[in-house]
C-alpha cells in the first residue's frame, strides 16, 4: 500500500521536471541565433515578411546587398573563408531579425524564408514603458536607442571622406549620413592640426533655400538634434574627436542643400561646409 501510493507523487515530480525542461528550452531557443551559411560562389537568397530597410554584416567577408533606393522583400547574401560574424537586418516595419553568418564551401540550402516570429524585437517597441511614481509618471524615451546606434556607428569606423573642409588646420568633415527609422545620423570628424585648443562655440545643421526672382537671397532653417553623441566643449591641439548628429529625417530639392556650421568661441577658425542635396537624399 505504501509503495503504490507514493507511484502518484512520483509521476506528479517527472511531470513538474519534465514541463520545467520544456519551458527552459523554450526559453533557450529564443535566445539561440540561428546560423546562415554562405560562400564566394553562390547567391544565398533571404526572403523577409516586410521589406528590408537596413541589413549590417559585422565583418568584410561578408557581403549582404539588397535594394537601398527601393525596398524589396529580398537581399542575397556572399561570404569569403574567414571568421564566423553576425548578419542584423531591419525591416520596414522596424522588426529586427539577427543571424550567425559562417562560411561554408559547399551549400545545402541556398534560400531562407524568414517567418515574422523569427524577428527577435522591434527597434522601436509601440508601447512605451512607464514606471508610477508617487503622482509623477516617468516615460523612458529613444534617447537610449538613439545612444547606442550613434555608438555602433562610431565604433564601425567607416569613412566615405565625402566632405571635407578646413581652414587654419582645423579639418571638418562628415565621414557618413545615415538613415535608420525616422531619424539621419550625420557621423562628423573634427581633427585639430594646429597649435592652440579648439574651443568650441556651437556645430549647427541648417537648411539653406535659394530664394528665386530679382533679388536673390539666401535663407537658413536651423535644424534642432534630437540627439548628440559625443559633442565636446575643446578640442586639444593635435587630436580629433568624432561625434554623431542626430535629426529628424528630411530630404532637400535640388534648390536646397545643407549647412554644417563649426563656430569657435573668442576666436575667428570658424568653418562653414556647404552639403550638397544629392549626398542628404542617399543616406547609408
Amino acid at each position: 500500500m505504501k509503495t503504490h501510493s507514493l507511484i502518484p507523487i512520483i509521476f506528479m515530480a517527472c511531470s513538474s521536471v519534465s514541463l520545467y525542461c520544456t519551458a527552459q528550452a523554450k526559453d533557450q531557443n529564443i535566445t539561440v541565433m540561428d546560423t546562415i551559411y554562405a560562400n564566394d560562389t553562390m547567391n544565398v537568397a533571404l526572403f523577409f515578411p516586410e521589406p528590408i530597410r537596413q541589413g549590417i554584416t559585422g565583418s568584410e567577408n561578408f557581403v549582404f546587398t539588397y535594394n537601398r533606393e527601393k525596398e524589396q522583400y529580398f537581399g542575397l547574401l556572399q561570404a569569403t573563408p574567414g571568421k564566423d560574424s553576425n548578419l542584423l537586418v531591419i525591416n520596414r516595419n522596424g522588426s529586427v531579425f539577427s543571424y550567425i553568418v559562417r562560411y561554408k564551401s559547399e551549400l545545402s540550402k541556398l534560400n531562407y524564408f524568414i517567418p515574422m516570429s523569427s524577428s527577435i524585437g522591434n527597434e522601436k517597441p509601440k508601447v512605451k514603458d512607464s514606471i508610477l511614481a508617487g503622482s509623477k509618471e516617468i516615460i523612458i524615451n529613444n534617447s537610449d536607442y538613439y545612444q547606442k546606434f550613434s555608438s555602433y556607428l562610431l565604433e564601425r569606423k567607416q569613412c566615405n571622406g565625402r566632405i571635407k573642409k578646413g581652414k587654419q588646420e582645423i579639418i571638418l568633415s562628415v565621414e557618413d549620413i545615415v538613415f535608420n527609422s525616422e531619424e539621419l545620423y550625420f557621423v562628423i570628424h573634427i581633427k585639430n592640426r594646429s597649435t592652440l585648443d579648439y574651443d568650441l562655440n556651437f556645430l549647427k545643421v541648417s537648411i539653406e533655400t535659394k530664394q528665386k526672382g530679382k533679388r536673390k537671397s539666401l535663407q537658413r532653417l536651423y535644424q534642432e538634434p534630437i540627439f548628440t553623441k559625443n559633442l565636446p566643449s575643446k578640442i586639444i591641439k593635435g587630436e580629433s574627436v568624432r561625434l554623431v548628429y542626430v535629426l529628424p529625417k528630411f530630404s532637400l530639392s535640388s534648390d536646397r542643400r545643407a549647412i554644417l556650421e563649426l563656430n569657435e568661441k573668442d576666436g575667428e577658425r570658424n568653418i562653414e561646409m556647404k552639403i550638397s542635396h544629392r549626398y542628404v537624399n542617399n543616406p547609408n
